[in-house]
């Protein structure tokens, strides 16, 4: 169980500071505004214009962490024509201790988003868990290198890995590769990262890159789709 600091953002969301890394769970700019636009608004709006008529997008996380990725998409397709099927995974689960602590559903504050925010983090891990009638979860406890993933499966992988700085391992080419793999053609990467060494790596292993406008706080971010 890592050792976490709670902190307030620039737009009054939560994050945790790891405090034996020094590292953030968000960007201090805004930890929902940041979710909300590098995943929700780049990565699930754009793969949802890419494959408008699949009545089940299939979506990969790499980081579970606080599930305020989770929880905001479970949010966003509640009503929408189409389910998400969301795969999540996490090598060191928080403790429901820190999680309660959490001030999203006080910032999205209707009794639906609370009741799902709740059902996210109640979902039993490593199997797959029915949210609501537009949303499953599958949480997945253990290391990317370590767990099977479906080759040719995931239609858009949220990565959302602690930064290349603090964990290099998880940017690794090995580990691009197990998402390329994982990914059906014409899928969808998402990051917050702009790195030059990162965006080389993608194309090494296959992906095609494309730079974006960064969320509050940051110049850029990418986007990457295997071809």
């Amino acid at each position: 169980m890592p050792k976490v600091e709670i902190f307030e953002t620039k737009d009054g969301s939560h994050s945790l500071l790891l405090t034996d890394m020094n590292e953030t769970y968000h960007s201090t700019h805004g930890a929902m505004t940041e979710a909300q636009y590098v995943f929700l608004s780049k990565g699930l709006d754009h793969c949802r214009k890419l494959f408008p008529d699949k009545e089940v997008i299939k979506i990969l996380e790499i980081g579970f962490g606080t599930g305020l990725n989770a929880w905001l998409t479970a949010c966003k397709v509640q009503g929408e024509s189409y389910e998400v099927e969301f795969a999540s995974l996490e090598k060191h689960p928080l403790s429901k201790e820190i999680i309660d602590q959490l001030n999203y559903t006080d910032r999205m504050g209707t009794v639906d988003a609370k009741e799902l925010y709740d059902k996210v983090h109640q979902a039993d891990w490593d199997q797959l868990v029915r949210i609501s009638t537009a949303f499953s979860l599958h949480k997945m406890e253990g290391d990317i290198l370590n767990l099977p993933l479906a080759e040719g499966y995931f239609d858009l992988i949220y990565f959302d890995a602690f930064a290349p700085s603090k964990q290099p391992e998880m940017w690794s080419q090995d580990i691009l590769k197990r998402m390329f793999a994982a990914l059906v053609k014409g899928g969808v990467l998402v990051t917050y990262c702009a790195q030059g060494q990162f965006k080389r790596d993608l194309k090494t292993v296959g992906f095609e890159t494309e730079e974006l406008p960064g969320p509050p706080g940051k110049k850029e971010m990418t986007r990457a789709v295997k071809p």
